[in-house]
Formats: structure tokens, C-alpha cells, sequence
């Protein structure tokens, strides 16, 4: 990014940079505390509630805080809304955070900040380094932005989630439930988190195509129609997960599976072609 034109400006780049670099030290103090909790089982209390727990959400709450400071600047909010790449991934991965502490509020999901805090801290620096956009989307689709960032976040959680029952179901086929997996839930209620939260996802993913349908002039316009395509592919691979699991007790490897992909198709809908448009084919 740049530091010329106005002081002011100039300024405010190099403090947000500032406090963006405190909230990820933030987020990285609290991933390496949790990590090294969950990683002895002595000071694991019980399943999935490691000793110091209230220090280590209190870190992950404090960086949230910033980042949703931050992120607030960036997007322009409340008057509009920039989402350019970085920032919109920046924004996914707030929602995550958020959502992961609001878990741990009901049960042990403390685990899933070693997937959820690197991941926040990263995309953060890389928003502020990255600049800000001039660009905002118009009012009219707030709505269905909205909903789409809550629907990637929700299933980018589940699809930690679904990485980590993997790790946990072939540890424990292979009789060595030792290190982080023996500091988790039982295989039975994290599998069920799985779902609940693909569930969640589902739901969130559906009202956001309906709203895009409702409040964007063309979704199939050139440059949204792979976009809509992919995320329709995403929906109907969740569904059938979810159909699966309700009819024929879907769970395992093919849930694990079936779900990494629906999030690859996810994630290719919406950040690849953001990447696409608006970094590697951005006009010189």
C-alpha cells in the first residue's frame, strides 16, 4: 500500500495497520495457549475445557473486538458497504471467530480456534495491508451480502470441524487417541456439531441465493454467472449431504468428504471469482 497524498490519511493507514498487528498478536497468543493445552492432557479438566480456558477466549474476544473495529473502517459501515477481496475474506473470518466463541458459550468447541484464531489473523493483515476500496455496493444487496458472509462463515467453521472429526475418527481407529485428540469431545457429539452447524450453513446458503435472486438485477449476468453456478452446485452437494444424513445415516468419511467438497465449491463461487475479477484480471 502507499503513504502518499494526505497526512491524515497517511496517518490513519499506519494506525490501523498498528492495531491490526496488535489484534493478530492477539489472535496468535490465544491460538498457542489453546494449542498447548489441548496438546497436554494434564491440563485438560475434561473433555474439550482446557485449564486457563477464561484467559484464552478473553484474548480471542479482545482481537475480535479489534477486528470488528477495523473491519467497520474498512466496509464503510453503516453508510455502505467495500468488500473487495481481502476485506471480504477478512469479513468471513470474523464471522468464524464470532461464532466459534458463541460455541463455547454452550460447550467445549474451544478446540476449533486453532483452525479459526491463524486464520483471523492472517486475512486481517492481509485486509490492511491490502488498502482500501472506493468501491461500494449498492444498498439494495446489502441484505444478500449480509446473509452470504454469515452462510460462509458458518460453513467454513463446519468445515474445520469436518477436518478435525477426520484427524479424530482415524486416530482412534488406529488406537492413539493421544495429544489434541484426546482432549476432544466424544467422536459421537462432534460428528453432531458437524451437522448442526451444516445444518445451520444450509439454511443461511439457501436464503442467501433466494435473496441474490431478489435483490441483483441478473444473476446470470457475465460476470456473475460462474458465481452462481458454483454456489447452485454447493447448495445442492450440502443438500444431498444433509438428505444423506437424515435418510440413509450418512457420517464418517463420506460426511467429512462430501462436505470438503461442497466448501471447495463454496469457496471457488465466491472468493475465486473475486480473485479473479478483481485481482488477476484488475487492468494495470
Amino acid at each position: 500500500m502507499s503513504f502518499r497524498g494526505d497526512p491524515h490519511d497517511n496517518f490513519h493507514s499506519v494506525f490501523s495497520i498498528l492495531l491490526a498487528i496488535v489484534a493478530a498478536a492477539l489472535y496468535c497468543v490465544a491460538s498457542a495457549r489453546l494449542y498447548h493445552a489441548l496438546r497436554h492432557p494434564r491440563t485438560v479438566e475434561c473433555r474439550g475445557v482446557p485449564q486457563g480456558r477464561g484467559l484464552t477466549l478473553m484474548l480471542a474476544l479482545a482481537a475480535l473486538l479489534l477486528h470488528a473495529w477495523l473491519l467497520a473502517m474498512q466496509t464503510g459501515l453503516p453508510g455502505t458497504l467495500r468488500l473487495p477481496f481481502f476485506t471480504a475474506l477478512s469479513a468471513t473470518a470474523l464471522g468464524i471467530v464470532l461464532l466459534q466463541l458463541a460455541l463455547c458459550l454452550r460447550q467445549p468447541a474451544d478446540y476449533l480456534g486453532l483452525a479459526a484464531y491463524p486464520l483471523a489473523a492472517t486475512v486481517l493483515l492481509a485486509s490492511q495491508l491490502a488498502g482500501f476500496s472506493p468501491m461500494g455496493h449498492a444498498p439494495s444487496v446489502l441484505v444478500h451480502i449480509l446473509l452470504s458472509l454469515l452462510a460462509y462463515a458458518v460453513l467454513g467453521l463446519a468445515t474445520a470441524q469436518a477436518i478435525l472429526v477426520s484427524v479424530q475418527r482415524r486416530r482412534l481407529s488406529a488406537h492413539r487417541p493421544g495429544g489434541i485428540v484426546h482432549a476432544l469431545p466424544p467422536l459421537e457429539k462432534t460428528e453432531s456439531l458437524l451437522f448442526a452447524l451444516l445444518i445451520v450453513g444450509f439454511i443461511l446458503l439457501t436464503l442467501s441465493l433466494a435473496s441474490g435472486f431478489f435483490y441483483l438485477e441478473d444473476m446470470f449476468a457475465q460476470k456473475l454467472v460462474h458465481k452462481t453456478v458454483l454456489s447452485g452446485l454447493a447448495w445442492l452437494a450440502y443438500g444431498l449431504l444433509l438428505f444423506g444424513r437424515w435418510r440413509f445415516g450418512w457420517r464418517g468419511r463420506r460426511a467429512v468428504t462430501w462436505t470438503i467438497a461442497a466448501s471447495i465449491l463454496l469457496m471457488l463461487a465466491y472468493f475465486g471469482s473475486k480473485l479473479v475479477l478483481e485481482i488477476l484480471l484488475r487492468p494495470t
